[in-house]
């Protein structure tokens, strides 16, 4: 396996140890999140589209998985990690709009990017959310707490990284 976590951007992301952030379970997402981010970039413009509504889903999916845990272990609901997800999810969606009018690169464009800031993003807010989850005893594959009384509601405001308050 190779040690890196970028290659050219246009090649797509490698899936590394470096993008691991403790949780087998959010893990496992993010490995699904780097496939069809790399299957994006091997797939020809015009066929790109479908692919790219599919990876949309994926990724509202995958977004609402970490907010449910963030609810669930305390973050307070307007924390910067989640509006760093409604971000990327705006301009994914403006994406399909663009695509659609003729600008049919735009996907890989936005897909490029994807492979920039994915590393940084599990590394720090998905990491830092992870260490938090097992700070509480929380399961992300049952979704439960083993000791409740350990999360107050809304308690964590930051961006659920071990870089930000």
């Amino acid at each position: 396996m190779e040690t890196t976590t970028t290659a050219d951007t246009a090649q797509g992301l490698t899936w590394a140890p470096q993008l691991l952030t403790g949780d087998a379970r959010m893990d496992d997402t993010h490995e699904e999140f780097v496939e069809m981010l790399n299957e994006l970039l091997a797939t020809r413009e015009h066929e790109q589209l479908a692919l790219y509504k599919r990876f949309i889903d994926h990724t509202v999916e995958h977004f609402a998985q970490e907010e449910r845990w963030m609810v669930a272990t305390g973050f307070a609901p307007d924390n910067c990690h989640a509006s760093h997800h409604a971000t990327i999810l705006e301009t994914m969606n403006a994406v399909v709009e663009h695509f659609e009018k003729g600008d049919t690169d735009i996907i890989n464009r936005l897909a490029e990017a994807l492979v920039e800031w994915f590393p940084q993003h599990a590394a720090t807010m998905d990491a830092g959310l992870a260490l938090h989850m097992k700070d509480v005893g929380f399961d992300s594959r049952t979704e439960t707490l083993a000791d409740p009384s350990k999360v107050r509601p809304a308690t964590m405001s930051g961006c659920g990284s071990v870089s930000c308050s």
